[in-house]
């Protein structure tokens, strides 16, 4: 196809839309344009082609033969381009909503709030990637992704749900005799990090440690790593939200705690949202207000 050759769009479109209604002034309703625009773009694709589409010798237009010739193409051509449209639409709108968030924020916070979300929003099929790492949001795939940091990931829109201070815990059973504080005393203990994050080594860093002066570090999904702090497996760097009701109980001591200004993000693409998505992004935000 010469595509090069081909008239601009916008005349096409207008002249599509008289031949289908007969009217300049309908055809100018359709498009949302004056009836004098229609008139030009006709006039324009005749230009182009330097043949007459409508004989304008009588009271009212009518199509010439060419012109309903190419009436006929066009209508044909934007009726299946119309159709495929409608079809992906369609198949948008049916896709399952996905969500990426890490493991650690999907167990404490996400799951145990869906059910909320489906009471006003049943209809909804959701598939929930727990995934530490920076997925790549694209048409037809992740539409949307909580992230843990300060903001600014390029060409992305995000909003801050709630900030998240970073604490260092373990359970009481890992310390029967004394509170590690000191880094002489945490570099003996065993310590837990969540796979695809690097807050441990980052913290670390701030207290004078390296990762390679630990004695023993294991890299887990987070949903892993808080079994593990729970059942006395080793001391971890983590959001003071995930561990909230562990902390209230007792089942873990804080060591350490610091605030380090990032917050979680409600991170989408720019751009038009499709329904499941604007739903989703109102309750969220609301959910977040309350935590």
């Amino acid at each position: 196809m010469k595509w090069s050759s081909l008239p601009p769009l916008a005349p096409l479109k207008a002249f599509a839309a008289y031949a289908d209604t007969g009217s300049v002034s309908a055809a100018g309703a359709r498009l949302n344009v004056s009836h004098a625009a229609i008139s030009q773009h006709i006039r324009q694709l005749e230009g182009h082609l330097n043949i007459a589409l409508v004989d304008r010798s009588g009271r009212q237009m009518v199509l010439t033969l060419e012109g309903r010739a190419l009436a006929n193409a066009l209508l044909d051509g934007f009726g299946t381009i119309a159709e495929a449209v409608e079809a992906l639409s369609e198949q948008e709108d049916q896709r399952p909503l996905q969500i990426s968030c890490t493991p650690s924020f999907a167990s404490c916070w996400l799951m145990p709030r869906l059910a909320r979300f489906r009471e006003k929003h049943g209809n909804i099929d959701m598939m929930i990637d727990p995934n530490p790492n920076l997925v790549t949001l694209t048409p037809g795939g992740i539409d949307v992704a909580i992230r843990y940091g300060t903001g600014g990931w390029s060409g992305l829109e995000n909003r801050a749900l709630f900030p998240a201070q970073l604490v260092l815990v373990g359970a009481p059973d890992l310390f029967p005799d004394k509170v590690p504080r000191t880094n002489a005393e945490l570099q003996k203990l065993p310590w837990l990090n969540e796979l695809g994050t690097n807050e441990a080594s980052l913290w670390l860093e701030r207290k004078g440690l390296k990762r390679d002066q630990i004695t023993s570090i294991t890299d887990a999904p987070g949903n892993l790593v808080l079994d593990g702090l729970r059942s006395g497996q080793g001391i971890a760097v983590v959001t003071r939200l995930a561990v909230a009701e562990d902390i209230a109980s007792g089942r873990l001591i804080i060591l350490h705690e610091e605030n380090t200004g990032a917050s979680y993000h409600l991170v989408t693409r720019p751009g038009l949202q499709r329904p499941a998505l604007r739903a989703f992004c109102r309750w969220i935000l609301d959910e977040a207000r309350k935590t």
